[in-house]
């Protein structure tokens, strides 16, 4: 598994709330579970106390995607950097999910469950990859939706660095909005042109007309 991957998992804890809206579907052991995945050894582990847990990290998170989009990259840095020295990983070279053609495995890196409990885990996990993304790719990256009221974080890897929705159905949504706004805009300004236009009409003399 290459470990550009493991960033997914910072942008699904975060996008489990959207604080604009008052949404939030982290609120139980279940929710918890299916952010890592049917597969993992990890799910089985979170208990309780994880969905608070995990809430806390949530939030250390998104401070993170906020600093990066306001374009503050060294506090972005920074944030990330605390999450990496509280969440340390365990690397390890791993091959037995993927063969080659003559059955031999392709080795890489994989970044192994944490032994302590589920929340350690996910952050470690989430933290390393956002991180590996970050220093990749740039602090820039990393974005909120700019279609109000989702703030959805997303990572950015477009080749022009040009990405400022989290879906297609919020740049969507987002042109229709600026569309109307620009036709609202044009309306009034025409309307406005056209009461001038009489007023300037009806205060000329009879000569001028």
């Amino acid at each position: 598994m290459e470990l550009a991957y493991y960033s997914d998992y910072a942008v699904r804890l975060v996008n489990t709330e959207e604080p604009a809206r008052g949404k939030d579907s982290l609120t139980s052991v279940e929710a918890v579970r299916e952010l890592f995945g049917e597969a993992s050894q990890m799910s089985r582990r979170v208990a309780d106390a994880d969905v608070t847990r995990f809430r806390s990290v949530r939030a250390r998170l998104r401070a993170v995607f906020t600093a990066a989009d306001e374009g503050d990259h060294t506090q972005a840095v920074d944030l990330l950097n605390s999450l990496l020295l509280e969440f340390p990983v365990s690397p390890q070279i791993s091959g037995h999910d993927f063969l080659d053609e003559e059955g031999r495995p392709r080795w890489h890196m994989h970044l192994a469950d944490h032994p302590s409990n589920a929340t350690a885990g996910f952050a470690a996990i989430a933290a390393m990859g956002l991180a590996i993304h970050l220093t990749e790719f740039g602090a820039d990256r990393l974005g909120l939706c700019q279609a109000a009221p989702c703030r959805n974080a997303y990572l950015d890897t477009s080749t022009n660095r040009s990405r400022r929705y989290c879906s297609d159905r919020c740049a969507t949504r987002a042109n229709v909005a600026a569309y109307r706004a620009r036709k609202r805009q044009e309306a009034a300004e025409a309307e406005r042109t056209g009461r001038t236009e009489d007023s300037s009409q009806a205060s000329s003399t009879p000569a001028e007309r």
